[in-house]
């Protein structure tokens, strides 16, 4: 299991990230960049927020999650793996939000604007744009807005189009790795090179490092006992078709788990 050393980390490393943008001055002018407003002041509800809704629900451990003055709520994720999966996982993260604020007491009128974001090393949808911002809209109408007042947004630091200020460009291009004599990237240059020395956060990592090794170690470990006991079964029962398709087919393996109750 392939890991970086706490010394490689960049600021596109989602712990790394997390901890700089702990900084309500940088977190606040990084959203004031990307989606050019100004913002009064922010706070941070929880030091790192996860939403676990109910015991057999799938629960989220958010990257960034703060709220402005105006109790609009900004989550915001560094992705740098491309995952066909993540436009529907922002539609997750969206509901868990509204979730957790009702859970709270709030109303459905209520609940105020929210922003799921996800700043991402790739181009998600391939048009070479540095943003993608969704709204939902009226398909006969696309002027009629829904106004449930839910935003997505995906961030692209490999685009090429001309379409966002020089200060988000001169942001994104940081996240793929190079530097320039903008103020907010020389700010958070210097935050990245002090979080480096921080050894308390240096600890936490190797921590985080060590737990995931472990949990990694032990889930192979139980994959090859199921596996095992799987095989014996079906061995026994001479299915040797479907053994030779269980290897193969992760979906029938997995009913074959379940019949088995392995």
């Amino acid at each position: 299991m392939q890991a970086k050393a706490w010394e490689d980390l960049k600021i596109s490393d989602d712990f790394l990230f997390g901890k700089v943008m702990r900084n309500p001055d940088l977190c606040k002018r990084m959203l004031e960049i990307i989606l050019d407003i100004k913002i009064e002041r922010i706070e941070y509800p929880e030091e790192q927020k996860v939403i676990d809704i109910a015991v057999d629900a799938k629960s989220v451990r958010l990257d960034i999650y703060v709220m402005d003055d105006q109790h609009t709520v900004y989550n915001v994720e560094m992705q740098t793996v491309n995952m066909d999966d993540l436009p529907k996982r922002s539609r997750y993260y969206q509901g868990m939000i509204d979730l957790d604020l009702i859970e709270k007491g709030a109303y459905y009128k209520e609940l105020k604007n929210s922003y799921v974001i996800f700043i991402c090393t790739f181009d998600l949808f391939g048009l070479g744009r540095h943003i993608y911002t969704f709204k939902n809209t009226c398909q006969q109408h696309k002027e009629l807005l829904l106004g449930d007042e839910t935003t997505k947004i995906f961030l692209n630091s490999e685009g090429t189009m001309d379409d966002v200020s020089s200060d988000l460009k001169a942001f994104l291009e940081y996240i793929a790795g190079k530097t320039s004599d903008n103020h907010f990237v020389q700010a958070l240059d210097n935050a990245v090179e002090k979080a480096k020395v921080n050894e308390e956060w240096r600890r936490e990592y190797m921590t985080l490092l060590m737990r995931d090794k472990e949990n990694f170690e032990k889930g192979l470990e139980d994959g090859v006992e199921r596996m095992g006991n799987l095989t014996k079964k079906l061995l026994k029962e001479k299915r040797y078709g479907d053994l030779d398709r269980a290897t193969e087919d992760k979906k029938y393996r997995e009913e074959l788990f379940k019949k088995y109750q392995i």
